[in-house]
């Protein structure tokens, strides 16, 4: 399977009597867009915004970020099983609109959204502070229940990135990065001295607007299940959860999943990269059991000399990483963990709910508990006060000055354990 991914770099946005892209600007018609929209009845109003890196915009609460893209040759158009009808993904060329992202923002229905601060030290913690972001503040009609509410909001934003995307259709990309990957044995006959290694990706699904999507369907209702990585990296795969927001992997995270590419990198000349096997998270003892059974025999038929496993959310899911890890090292496969920590304010707790001896190899993407004050916004995109009932802030966290504190929890992508931040370790 071979994708190409062609990235037309965009360096503003601004607003216009159409959409397009010229000279690395990307101009958007929003009325054009709302009335595209509001085609959905459930969609009461919407509105729009743009945040630049470097200007004083605090953008809150914020549900998820997407990129827009186009596919302009080959199968799998927008987001197949959601905005398109269900299509094989992963081949074929799609346009990037590169360095813009859609950034949805609106009535908080889970408790798990999150921050972005385009300036300062907020800036530190969020990859979407370098992105510059077009904002879609929608409200819903009247009545709705949470989780059609929920749905409304997030397919909003998915169809705005698709009608964003077009405007990439017609252009000369900027670079063209290519990926490329056979079937299992075809590469194990190329690579036959290399370690086969498999990318375990778990995914919260535990239902009350915790949920991934895969094609369209909830992951919650699937076994462990094998993809091929450009799948992922092509719009397979969206985020649909109120988890965390430190370490929602939003969709955005999603189309450009550094393991992924990270492992691509490495396919070939370090390691024989054989696919990514896609894990529900359950809140059940049986539904851990199964996944992680399901997931080691998966590994075991594929011949994996080791996996490296990444979690989504805290708590609840460590207990499934470890189980994955221990069934997988008493088997003869290494791991590698990819987590983040929930250790206190001031470090000092246990990072993650549950352990296991097995876990000799973990990298931590930071302490979701750490603290952070971020200065007053010359500008508010959504409503600061909503701060007070997200998790990761409290009920004081905004002072009267427009000061904000609260705990990396808040802070979209601050932690994410696809490790696709900025937090880094240093000496001391």
């Amino acid at each position: 399977m071979k994708l190409e991914i062609g990235r037309i770099k965009i360096k503003d946005i601004q607003f216009g009597d159409r959409t397009f892209v010229q000279d690395g600007v990307l101009t958007v018609d929003k009325e054009a867009l709302a009335a595209f929209l509001k085609e959905d009845e459930r969609i009461k109003d919407v509105s729009f915004d743009i945040a630049r890196p470097g200007e004083k915009v605090r953008i809150i609460p914020v549900k998820d970020v997407i990129e827009p893209r186009v596919k302009v040759e080959g199968t799998g158009a927008g987001f197949p099983g959601v905005t398109t009808k269900p299509s094989q993904c992963g081949q074929g060329r799609t346009h990037v609109l590169y360095g813009a992202a859609v950034v949805t923002v609106g009535d908080i229905v889970g408790f798990q959204e999150g921050v972005i601060d385009m300036w300062g030290e907020g800036a530190r913690w969020t990859p979407f502070s370098k992105t510059y972001n077009l904002t879609v503040d929608i409200q819903v009609v009247e009545g709705l229940d949470t989780h059609t509410h929920e749905e409304t909001v997030r397919l909003a934003g998915l169809r705005a990135a698709e009608f964003v995307g077009q405007a990439g259709k017609d252009v000369e990309p900027d670079e063209i990065l290519t990926y490329e990957m056979g079937g299992i044995f075809e590469e194990a006959a190329k690579y036959p001295n290399l370690p086969k290694v498999l990318y375990v990706e778990m995914m919260i699904t535990q239902g009350l607007l915790h949920d991934t999507y895969i094609y369209g369907v909830n992951a919650q209702h699937i076994l462990p299940t094998l993809m091929h990585p450009n799948e992922e990296l092509d719009g397979a795969v969206i985020s649909g959860n109120c988890v965390a927001a430190c370490d929602k992997i939003t969709t955005y995270q999603h189309q450009n999943n550094s393991v992924i590419l990270d492992l691509y990198e490495q396919h070939g000349k370090e390691i024989n990269f054989l696919g990514v096997v896609m894990v529900p998270e359950h809140t059940t003892l049986t539904g851990k059991l199964r996944a992680s059974d399901y997931t080691l025999k998966l590994a075991k038929m594929l011949g994996a000399d080791g996996v490296i496993v990444s979690e989504e959310g805290y708590g609840n899911p460590d207990s499934d990483l470890l189980m994955i890890c221990k069934k997988c090292e008493n088997a003869g496969i290494k791991t590698v963990l990819i987590t983040d920590e929930c250790a206190g304010w001031d470090g000092m707790s246990q990072g993650l709910a549950d352990t296991v001896p097995e876990a000799v190899a973990v990298v931590s993407c930071g302490n979701v508990s750490h603290v952070v004050t971020l200065p007053p916004a010359d500008k508010v995109i959504g409503d600061a006060e909503s701060i007070a009932v997200l998790a990761g802030g409290w009920k004081g966290a905004l002072l009267e000055d427009g000061t904000l504190q609260c705990e990396l929890n808040a802070v979209i992508g601050s932690t994410s354990e696809i490790g696709y931040h900025y937090v880094t370790c240093r000496e001391y």
